[in-house]
């Protein structure tokens, strides 16, 4: 039935749809014909109904093999019953978006495969949903076959269970050969996903030949595919094949292809921590294969591309890795000896991934005379030319200097520590800022002693930079040096640094300073507090900035806490009440800041206190004219009255239960929210107190 019959057909029957509202596709894949569907664009999914206007219909041969052809007339069909019509809507509708022209519409389409194949059942997808997307993907935008390779990866149980899941590789087959990273990737991952819930009946059958039609064939892409799949069958196929199968990847690490030699170079960590997890016994320890493993190895090592050899280092962690569990260190000499090489690479990315790994390297070594050996090395790297290297090192250092110094505590001390300074005084900000977050951890290494004469004057420098992330660094982290050397020493060696903070015009850093506030206060003593930081932390109330404000008054809580009530009656809430007689309370801020910070105190104040200092100042503020204001008095009287009940009642009753509902009639909308949530909350307590 073609195009024009089918909008003449519709016509006649009185359908008000135009002749491009409807369309005849026929479907095919890999040459046959699996059925011709009038599809239609606007056909309404959600509903299930057959729109008398806008029908999709089967003409010609049916998805079964049958032949049967029907006439369309307002109602639906005739010569097919609804069932057999609405049968065909899912993979209609699904031709329709497919087809679509914007790219959106096809990306959305393919993230509903899933329903699409539900409706459809495990039959009709196997039958003509696999084959259809098999013929159409390919020739898609990569974004689009991108988003159907990772729903195939679900599909397992959708075609009938791992009994048909081999039917879906062919399609994920034709997608990995894709250019596109992304799309390969996702086609590999969905591969590697199926393989899980194959048998190894079923690995051999259909996994095996295709990874060696990838492997073996002339195009690069297809050969990076194959080097993603050797982990879903390297353990689950006999010795034979096994050996067969890392000669075949062995082939991909020498590749032509620079690309190939990457991706291969990638994967193989990941292949041997398989073998290793699986053969580290004395029985079974062939299979690991250490020739050809070790000869991939040295072919990365000596890649003369550097985006190749730099992948080496993961390789050699892996190897290392695989000896440990077998408790040998017959081959650390030579492996030893190509880390040395690595480490002196003339190209800097090899560099920065030792650099990078540079730990891991040394405690998979796990020997003293090789961590003593790495030590010329570390100093090298943090004297490197590239600034990223130096960067990477830096992460490294407090990992390290664990090794060193249960190997020997002397070397730390008197060749690392004065590395360490100059890297302090690095021209690139990156390396300090890195050095900063990196070496308040070689307090708790270095000890009290070594803490003050040697890393303490180094952090009072740091704190000093010019480069904000680098003091944030420092500050964020002093709880590890004040679990070392204790708050006293802390706090003269860097309290005036501190002090200058607290005004740096990054607000991240004075954030950081007021969070560590709590921990000064509690060692230091009040008095001690109240002449160094006690109008700091006033100051902080006012700043402009929203988060200092609120971090200022969650510290105000914890201060009294520590100091008690009178210390706050006297430090904090006269200090607040004075703020009242200043042209600053004019201002909204000004207002809302001190009702919020004596709203944070009410819980760790006595009832008396709140009656006499902070219920008056609140209930002054019942006026105010700015909505945001009046409701955060309702939630503080509500927290008020709780507090009071029942040893001041008549305040609840006669003053703070009138005010809220006299706030009921606001003619703010939140403001009366927030009332009627105070109310209940008031009415609740006063009921529970009575019984």
């Amino acid at each position: 039935m073609d195009t024009q019959q089918t909008n003449d057909r519709t016509a006649d029957a009185g359908s008000t749809a135009s002749a491009s509202d409807t369309s005849t596709v026929n479907i095919s894949a890999n040459g046959r014909n699996v059925g011709s569907y009038t599809s239609v664009t606007d056909y309404n999914s959600s509903s299930g109904s057959v729109p008398a206007a806008n029908t999709a219909v089967a003409a010609g041969s049916m998805p079964e093999g049958g032949e049967q052809t029907g006439e369309v007339d307002a109602n639906g069909t005739e010569g097919q019953t609804e069932g057999q019509v609405e049968e065909l809507y899912p993979i209609a509708l699904l031709m329709d978006e497919l087809r679509h022209d914007d790219v959106a519409a096809r990306v959305q389409a393919m993230k509903r495969l899933d329903t699409i194949a539900i409706a459809l059942g495990p039959e009709r997808t196997r039958k003509e949903l696999i084959p259809f997307l098999e013929d159409v993907i390919p020739e898609d935008e990569d974004e689009v076959i991108a988003i159907a390779a990772e729903e195939l990866g679900k599909f397992v149980s959708l075609v009938g269970g791992p009994e048909y899941a081999p039917q879906l590789v062919p399609v994920l087959e034709k997608i990995s050969a894709c250019e596109e990273p992304i799309v390969r990737e996702k086609a590999v991952a969905s591969l590697n996903l199926i393989s899980k819930s194959l048998s190894d009946e079923q690995i051999q059958q259909t996994f095996l030949p295709l990874i060696q039609r990838l492997a073996k064939e002339r195009w690069f892409s297809l050969h990076i595919a194959a080097a993603g799949l050797f982990e879903s069958v390297l353990i689950r196929v006999p010795s034979d094949i096994r050996t067969e199968l890392l000669k075949l990847y062995f082939d991909l690490i020498q590749d032509d292809s620079p690309m190939v030699r990457k991706a291969s170079a990638t994967e193989l960590p990941k292949l041997i921590d398989l073998l290793a997890a699986n053969f580290h016994t004395p029985d079974t320890v062939n299979e690991f294969h250490w020739d050809i493993i070790t000869s991939m190895y040295e072919n990365i090592v000596n890649d003369n591309q550097d985006s190749v050899k730099f992948l080496a280092v993961d390789v050699l962690i892996s190897i290392l890795s695989f000896l440990q569990l077998l408790g040998d260190r017959t081959h650390h000499p030579e492996l030893f000896d190509s880390l040395l090489a690595l480490i002196n690479d003339p190209s800097w990315r090899v560099r920065y991934m030792v650099a990078d790994r540079f730990d891991k390297l040394a405690e998979n070594f796990d020997d003293d005379s090789y961590t003593l050996k790495l030590v010329p090395n570390l100093l090298s790297l943090m004297k490197d030319n590239e600034a990223e290297v130096r960067k990477a090192i830096s992460k490294e250092l407090s990992s390290f200097c664990k090794l060193v110094n249960k190997a020997d505590r002397s070397i730390m001390i008197n060749d690392i520590v004065p590395v360490i300074s100059q890297l302090s005084m690095d021209e690139a900000e990156s390396v300090r800022s890195a050095l900063a977050g990196e070496i308040t951890g070689l307090a708790p290494i270095f000890g009290k002693d070594a803490t003050i004469k040697y890393l303490l004057p180094i952090f009072v420098d740091m704190l000093k930079d010019e480069f904000s992330e680098v003091r944030l660094n420092i500050i964020s982290k002093l709880q590890v040096v004040n679990d070392v050397i204790g708050i006293q020493l802390l706090s003269e060696s860097l309290l005036p640094a501190i002090t200058s903070l607290s005004n740096d015009k990054l607000w991240r850093v004075r954030l950081a300073i007021i969070q560590q506030i709590p921990l000064l206060a509690e060692q230091l003593g009040v008095a001690f507090f109240n002449e160094a930081l006690g109008q700091l932390c006033m100051d902080w109330l006012w700043d402009p900035v929203y988060s200092i404000r609120e971090a200022a008054i969650m510290n105000l809580q914890k201060l009294t806490k520590f100091f008690g009530e009178d210390w706050c009656k006297k430090e904090l809430i006269k200090r607040i009440l004075e703020k009242k007689q200043s042209k600053d309370f004019d201002n909204f801020i000004c207002r809302i800041t001190c009702l919020l910070a004596l709203d944070k105190l009410i819980p760790v104040l006595s009832p008396k206190v709140i009656s006499e200092d902070i219920y008056p100042f609140i209930d002054e503020l019942k006026s105010d004219q700015v909505p945001n204001i009046r409701f955060n008095v309702a939630k503080s009287l509500a927290s008020i009255a709780e507090t009071l009940y029942p040893e001041y009642k008549t305040i609840v009753t006669d003053k703070i239960v009138p005010t809220l509902e006299a706030f009921e009639n606001d003619d703010d909308v939140d403001v009366r929210f927030y009332t009627k949530q105070s109310i209940e909350k008031v009415n609740k307590h006063l009921q529970d107190t009575k019984q």
